[in-house]
Formats: structure tokens, sequence, C-alpha cells
């Protein structure tokens, strides 16, 4: 793996800029760590009992940003990708029919979506619904989901640093 197609939020940037960089270099490093794997690899959960695996993250952060610009900043009627009511967890269950190929074309245009949506509005504007979830009806401002954003890339990433490293020894930051 290299580090070179991950580009390094600015250190001096403006608040906006500097929540796009970071948000998109946590983008680029769960792709960064699932780079060179074939699907077999990237379906090997990292250890028992878990079953979290590479390709079930990036499926996980699909349905994320999916769920927190599409349904909940624009209010479009966005429906699930992988879970359903009867699998609330299928964007983690992968299986030996489920490809990179597929899931990364996915995530790109979840992710595609999100900018758009994003580029459009201020940090101040408040999401048009609420969390699917939410019984009260809140609302998140583009700030609160850019950061909730960046926190959920951020744990996950730390996911994916032990599922590569039991894969195939790799690490990396």
């Amino acid at each position: 793996m290299t580090t070179s197609e991950r580009r390094e939020p600015s250190t001096v940037a403006g608040e906006r800029e500097m929540l796009d960089g970071w948000l998109e270099y946590h983008r680029d490093t769960l792709a960064w760590k699932c780079a060179g794997l074939d699907d077999k690899q990237l379906r090997q959960a990292a250890a028992v009992p878990s079953g979290l695996t590479l390709l079930g993250l990036v499926r996980h952060m699909a349905e994320v940003e999916r769920s927190w610009f599409r349904r909940v900043l624009a209010d479009e009627d966005a429906g699930p990708i992988y879970y359903s009511d009867a699998d609330e967890d299928g964007d983690f269950h992968v299986g030996d029919g489920d490809t990179w190929t597929d899931a990364y074309a996915v995530w790109q245009a979840e992710i595609a979506r999100a900018r758009e949506l994003a580029a459009a509005r201020s940090l101040d504007d408040l999401s048009a619904g609420p969390r699917r979830d939410s019984s009260t009806g809140e609302r998140f401002s583009l700030r609160w989901i850019y950061t909730h954003m960046i926190e959920e890339y951020a744990r996950h990433n730390g996911h994916a640093d032990l599922i590569r490293e039991a894969i195939d020894g790799v690490t990396g930051d």
C-alpha cells in the first residue's frame, strides 16, 4: 500500500475546506486499506467471533453516506442498499457473490451524491429530514454531519487497520 493516493488535509484551511479535507482523507484511507486485495481477502474476517470484513466496511460506509447526506440532509426517499428489516446489518453480511467492483461502485456513487448535496449548502444549513430512527424529528447542521462522518470513518478505519493486518500483515497509518 502507498499513501500517495491520499491527500493530506490542509493544516491552515478555513473550516469548510478543513472538514472537506478530513472527510476526503478518511474516505481515501478506507480505499487504501482495501487496495491490492482480491475479493476473497476482502471478505475475510479478522478475528472470531467478529464477522467484520473490509468489504463489509465499504458496504456499511456506502449506507452511512446515503443515510446522512441523501436521507437526512436532503430528505431524499433513498431506500437501503444492503440492509433490510429482516437483516438490519445486511451491509456487514457479505456473501461469496459480493465483489469489490460492485461495492466500490456503489460506495463511490454515494460519495459523489454526498459531495453534490453538501456543495450546495452552508455548514449552518439544517437537514431537511430527521435521522431514520428519530422519534423527535431532530435536525442536524451540515457541520454536524461532516463531523459525524469524519468520526464514523475514523472509527471504521481503525477496524480496517486491524483487519488488513490480519489478512496479510500490512500496516500503516
